[in-house]
């Protein structure tokens, strides 16, 4: 195993910054076998772009309420305790980032979650904070 010296200094033993190895070697086998799949920057970005808008707690009590049921936007206003208008807002945001979707009905427009991947994510995130909370 290939190793090179790195010239990161390393934080006081006391300090707040997050624990780093005290034998700065670089372990080039590893770092050969992780690269390839290393993301991208373009990819990179549109991940931020996704958590960004995951990163409000409006648009995550619309998205709890969505992993319930399908809503109109007067109902997810009601059960989430916001303006029809703030919570519109909020909508465009979670559409423009492909977490949620709809469909009109009449005079009404119905959102649900755009798939089981933001189903799973939401839920994966909620049990993972239960998970938590109850250590």
């Amino acid at each position: 195993m290939a190793a090179t010296k790195s010239s990161n200094p390393q934080p006081a033993p006391d300090s707040h910054e997050a624990p780093s190895c005290e034998d700065a070697l670089v372990h080039l086998d590893n770092v050969r076998q992780v690269q390839p799949d290393v993301i991208g920057t373009e990819k990179a970005q549109r991940m931020a772009d996704f958590f960004s808008a995951l990163s409000d707690p409006h648009r995550l009590k619309l998205l709890s309420a969505l992993a319930q049921q399908e809503l109109c936007v007067c109902d997810l206003a009601a059960a989430v305790k916001m303006g029809e208008s703030a919570v519109s807002h909020q909508l465009r945001v979670l559409r423009s980032q492909r977490l949620v979707k709809y469909r009109r009905q009449g005079r009404n427009v119905c959102y649900s979650l755009a798939d089981d991947h933001i189903m799973t994510l939401y839920r994966e995130v909620a049990d993972h904070l239960d998970e938590q909370s109850a250590s």
